[in-house]
């Protein structure tokens, strides 16, 4: 299978001040997606400024008409899936039926306690990303849902006409922990990763990899356990956060290079930050564009 190549853009510019054109720019250059980041805000770029994940998608998929579009990720730290099955139809309808939504269960960051709660521990966090993952099938596959859970309620929830992709919008379930793949083997048709965050300040390229062929086979495992072929789940990499950090966009054989050594690995999808000057995702821009240009035809 070719390897799919797509990009992140971080929601930090104003619309008509750069925001635009790079979506635009995206589906120009060919990538197959684009995401974006659902977050109230995110690390060094907390007090600048930063766009909500829906809108922004709502945009794009006004002025794109091929890309895909999505979240990498949203996660129940500031969602309900009530009101958040209600957006995503809409967006999906808007669209055309181009959405992904990836989702996960969230972190300690500004999201955590943006809403006055205080920070749920890794147990609490697992157990409300199962239900919320669960309860979200639901609600974009029924017309009608009631529920009563631990976490979250649902009574008479209506979502007519459901979504524009059937039976639903794919899920891209992030996860690395066994509980995770679980629910991405279950629900996901994409599971994604960002390798193993335990590396990223002093592991190697190598001991990545091997990291990250741990979480395959671990994918592969749930997915038996659940009864499904692992090959019908597409597998997706959000790079940046490896020890690789920004190597690879370094030059185009730099990046085919990391990429085919992932390809081997069974990922089916790369995904790499639009630069953005003076921070961790800068980048040259020339060189990022002839990537997304001729990267694909070298790893088919």
């Amino acid at each position: 299978m070719s390897l799919r190549l797509s990009t992140v853009i971080l929601p930090y510019r104003r619309w008509h001040e750069g925001g635009r054109q790079a979506w635009t720019r995206a589906e120009e250059l060919g990538f197959h997606a684009a995401y974006t980041y659902d977050h109230l805000s995110w690390r060094s770029f907390r007090n600048g400024p930063w766009f909500g994940a829906v809108p922004t998608l709502t945009a794009a998929a006004a002025v794109t008409e091929r890309l895909r579009l999505g979240t990498l990720v949203t996660s129940p730290n500031f969602r309900h899936p009530v009101t958040l099955a209600k957006e995503l139809i809409t967006l999906d309808d808007i669209s055309g039926g181009r959405i992904t939504l990836g989702i996960g269960a969230g972190g300690t960051g500004f999201d955590a306690t943006a809403l006055g709660q205080e920070p749920w521990t890794p147990r609490e966090r697992a157990d409300r990303f199962a239900e919320f993952v669960a309860l979200l099938d639901r609600l974009l596959t029924q017309d009608s849902v009631s529920y009563e859970g631990d976490f979250y309620a649902a009574h008479e929830a209506r979502n007519i006409p459901g979504c524009a992709q059937r039976p639903r919008l794919p899920f891209a379930v992030a996860a690395t922990g066994p509980r995770g793949l679980r629910l991405a083997a279950r629900y996901g048709q994409a599971w994604v990763t960002t390798g193993d965050p335990k590396l990223y300040e002093n592991g190697t390229p190598e001991q990545s990899v091997q990291a990250l062929r741990g979480q395959v086979e671990g994918l592969a495992d749930a997915c038996a356990e659940a009864g499904r072929d692992v090959t019908g789940l597409d597998k997706v990499l959000l790079t940046g956060f490896t020890p690789d950090r920004g190597r690879p966009l370094e030059s185009l054989d730099a990046f085919v290079d990391f990429a085919g050594r992932h390809q081997e690995l069974g990922f089916t999808e790369i995904v790499v930050h639009w630069p953005i000057p003076e921070s961790d995702f800068a980048a040259d821009q020339k060189v990022f564009e002839q990537i997304a240009m001729e990267a694909p035809a070298q790893l088919r």
